[in-house]
């Protein structure tokens, strides 16, 4: 058998085999700093696309730790910021305004002699109303203009609140005389919705839950409309009571035509006039106009014609066409009860004018707010 034979070409330069390719032995450390590594012939048999997978760098894990410090650092900082620019608000949130409870003061009008009668369309169209609007038409806003903190739409929603108020306590037959409060109800603060319902369950002559402070109430047991076109006149003046607040004032007189609520037939000349003037002093904040609400702070109310004996706590009390008042004064008063002090009230029903004259000041109100153009 003989030996290995050389090639054609001669033998060559390197017979040794092993020096030709010495540079090129991949040691431990050469094999394990390689970014590329061939698949096993069994993953080679899955199907793989690539023959080879690229390995992570050392350099990548060296630096995928300081990177991460990094975000955290950058997270935490961020988070500082933020706390420390809400401490630093410029703009501090509004305290909450909790609304006071209601002052009521009503004044019974006595008249000097027997109330006179007639129709309900002459005592209307020929007395002392002849001249005021019908219904809410006689509720007029001023001329609007912007404060300094509120714009002219904040102070329009807010005359209309009171609007909504007046028209809902004042001309709303089902509240009159149909013993329905929630039209009335639904417009105040929430603040103010237990002294309400109190006063409409158990009114009390305590200066802050009359019913007829609120409203205008009959008893419809007593009393009926005999006209359903109730007469209105007054006006409604604002201004601000703080950054955050309105003040509105209103000043109006109703007139009513009346007959006794009886069975059958009513005589056509059977009816009489009674007269309410209110003036109510509302505060509404940013928060009342957005959601169409209001606190009622004040309410001076004189009604007539009446006896000053009568309780007008939980209902007017007209006197009737030929009915007059009885002899006796108002109501005693104790000034050694406990309690919200009161004081019983009186006054004589003397018609002088249709218009209305200049509004008295409520017992609680320290001002009257400007009247604006």
């Amino acid at each position: 058998m003989t030996g290995r034979e050389e090639p054609p070409e001669g033998p060559p330069d390197n017979p040794g085999g092993e020096d030709e390719y010495r540079s090129l032995v991949f040691d431990e450390s050469f094999v394990r700093a390689a970014r590329l590594q061939e698949f096993s012939a069994q993953e080679r048999m899955g199907g793989h696309a690539r023959a080879v997978r690229s390995l992570p760098g050392r350099g990548s894990r060296r630096h995928r730790p300081r990177a991460g410090i990094a975000l955290v650092v950058l997270i935490a900082l961020a988070f500082a910021a933020a706390v420390y620019l809400g401490f630093r608000n410029p703009y501090p949130t509004p305290v909450a305004r909790r609304a006071e409870p209601l002052r009521t003061t009503v004044i019974p009008l006595a008249p000097e002699g027997r109330v006179p009668g007639g129709t309900a369309e002459s005592l209307l169209d020929d007395g002392p109303a002849a001249a005021h609007a019908t219904g809410a038409s006689g509720i007029n806003l001023p001329s609007v203009r912007r404060t300094k903190n509120f714009s002219d739409s904040q102070v329009t929603m807010a005359l209309t609140t009171v609007k909504d108020y007046l028209v809902n306590s004042s001309l709303d037959p089902d509240v009159i005389t149909g013993g329905v409060v929630r039209p009335v109800g639904r417009l105040l603060d929430p603040d103010q919705t237990a002294q309400f319902d109190r006063s409409m369950e158990s009114p009390a002559a305590d200066g802050e839950h009359s019913a007829t402070g609120w409203l205008v109430r009959f008893d419809p047991a007593e009393v009926e409309l005999a006209d359903p076109d109730i007469r209105a006149h007054g006006t409604l003046t604002y201004a601000e009571a703080g950054s955050d607040t309105l003040e509105v004032v209103s000043d109006h007189t109703f007139t009513y035509a009346l007959r006794p609520a009886v069975p059958g037939p009513h005589r056509a000349d059977g009816a009489s006039l009674f007269t309410v003037r209110r003036v109510l002093h509302f505060l509404l904040d940013r928060e009342d106009i957005r959601l169409h609400r209001l606190e009622v702070r004040s309410a001076y109310v004189q009604a007539g014609p009446q006896s000053c004996s009568t309780v007008t706590t939980g209902a007017l009390r007209p006197l009737l066409a030929g009915r007059q008042a009885d002899t006796r004064g108002p109501a005693g008063t104790d000034p050694y009860a406990k309690g919200v002090p009161t004081a019983a009230l009186c006054g004589t029903l003397g018609i002088t004018s249709p218009t209305p004259g200049p509004p008295p000041r409520s017992p609680d109100a320290s001002r009257s707010p400007r009247s604006r153009p």
